[in-house]
């Protein structure tokens, strides 16, 4: 057999063996996770009016609320209460990454009238399974 003839022969029988072991190995199995979210509804009424709540349900299914501060209160827009709501919203945030969640996707929408509005925003978390 000549030297051309081998090196195909050679050749065609690594690249069947390359097709062979890519076209029948497992297909990798997707990761599984488990979600838990919190809610946010921060209240946009005029004189401190509105319901400010953090909603989360624990692992057993029960809802737990924290209040909020409004963003207004009789002298109009309150900084000190929009920065206590960043702050309460972080520490919730840094529960859960702390107990091993990744925070995975954040959804905010607001819903307003002429006088009044909420701002809502859920924030969804995932682990491993």
């Amino acid at each position: 057999m000549n030297t051309n003839m081998r090196s195909l022969l050679i050749g065609a029988g690594l690249a069947c063996t390359l097709f062979l072991g890519y076209s029948f190995r497992p297909m990798p199995q997707a990761q599984a996770y488990t979600y838990r979210q919190f809610s946010t509804i921060e209240s946009v009424v005029p004189g401190g009016m509105g319901r400010s709540r953090i909603i989360t349900s624990d692992k057993d299914g029960q809802d737990l609320e924290k209040d909020m501060l409004n963003f207004y209160s009789l002298t109009g827009i309150n900084f000190k209460n929009v920065a206590n709501n960043d702050k309460l919203i972080v520490d919730n945030i840094n529960q859960f990454t702390a107990d091993g969640w990744e925070l995975y996707q954040v959804t905010a929408g607001v819903q307003s009238s002429d006088k009044a509005g909420i701002f809502l925003t859920r924030y969804l978390f995932r682990k491993p399974v």
